[in-house]
């Protein structure tokens, strides 16, 4: 994060509301390569993502087993919540036919069957959360085994794990920079 953003054992609730006033991306909407994301973007997407999710859930009483509080810690919720972001800012652009929000309504309903169908495959729940259970293939070392966690406060964790979701990345980027040969600029 820069220098201007505070871990997570500095921000109190005033500043968490604080952070979502206003946009955070000035940029045109564009899809999210979540993997291919810089630090700083990463953590802006991460931030105006959960923004949007609250508004979704808020706005249309979407329940738990729709949206989870801990959404953001399955690859499969963030991919869908993202593109359904995305198609929600070029539905809504000013410069759209006045039916392109009806496309977005339909392919919102198509989206939260989806979103029920993993919902129910990952386990998760309004109180509590495990990881998405994964399948070994023959000749695979078996899966991990899978434990629940109880959400106390999903807020705080939010910002904790995109606190070090960027500080993971930053570690990846800096990685690769110092494989680089300072003469030629390519990967040692």
């Amino acid at each position: 994060m820069d220098e201007n953003t505070v871990g997570p054992e500095e921000l109190d609730e005033d500043d968490f509301e604080a952070e979502f006033e206003g946009p955070l991306l000035v940029e045109p909407p564009h899809p999210i390569n979540w993997n291919l994301l810089g630090p700083e973007d990463l953590e802006a997407e991460w931030l105006e993502l959960n923004r949007w999710v609250h508004w979704l859930r808020r706005t249309y009483g979407l329940p738990a087993s729709v949206i989870p509080p801990f959404w953001h810690h399955h690859p499969e919720l963030l991919w869908e919540l993202s593109a359904l972001h995305l198609h929600w800012l070029c539905s809504y652009d000013s410069e759209k036919s006045g039916s392109a929000p009806f496309a977005w309504h339909r392919d919102f309903a198509d989206a939260r069957l989806r979103l029920r169908d993993w919902v129910a495959g990952i386990g998760t729940r309004l109180d509590r959360d495990r990881p998405t259970r994964q399948t070994a293939w023959p000749g695979e070392p078996p899966a991990p085994s899978v434990d629940d966690t109880v959400i106390e406060d999903r807020e705080t964790e939010f910002v904790e794990f995109v606190y070090a979701e960027v500080a993971k990345r930053r570690e990846e980027e800096d990685a690769f920079y110092r494989s680089l040969d300072p003469r030629t600029g390519e990967v040692s």
